[in-house]
């Protein structure tokens, strides 16, 4: 993660309000009703988390995106806050939160080396669809976001 680019200029407010949302992402994920496929926009690493951020449906998060099954790293690489387009309001609430696009595609991804390093346990290489790793992910993130806050 990197903090001097995507986080050094949100809020705390704003930190603390991604940390419950990562808290609360992670627990939901660990119900085994919970519908998590890594390739579908809205049940996948980022779409949970999305869900968390906006109070949006995974289908209303498909819908956004124009029912396109692209990867979120593919829309954050594309993404442009004048384009109008619905998915643009979601990267809009993401940033407003103090994530930035290489924050979702390491999320999706399961890939920043500042993240895994705090893992429970020391630094391991986690598989991006594995719902387990996804939620020791987002856990160590808020751990590390936690963390900065109190520094």
């Amino acid at each position: 993660m990197d903090f001097h680019n995507s986080h050094s200029t949100s809020s705390s407010k704003n930190h603390h309000f991604l940390i419950q949302a990562l808290r609360t992402t992670s627990c939901r994920l660990e119900d085994e009703n919970v519908k998590y496929q890594w390739g579908h926009m809205g049940q996948c690493n980022a779409g949970h988390l999305i869900q968390t951020l906006t109070g949006m449906s995974s289908f209303e998060i498909v819908e956004s995106v124009d029912f396109k099954l692209d990867e979120w790293s593919e829309h954050a690489f594309d993404y442009c806050s004048k384009t109008g387009c619905k998915v643009d309001d979601i990267f809009i609430t993401i940033e407003k939160h103090g994530m930035s696009h290489k924050d979702i595609v390491n999320l999706e991804n399961l890939t920043d080396r500042d993240v895994l390093e705090n893992l429970d346990g020391g630094f391991r290489y986690l598989e991006r669809n594995n719902k387990k790793d996804v939620v020791a992910y987002m856990r160590s993130f808020a751990d590390l976001l936690e963390n900065k806050n109190l520094t």
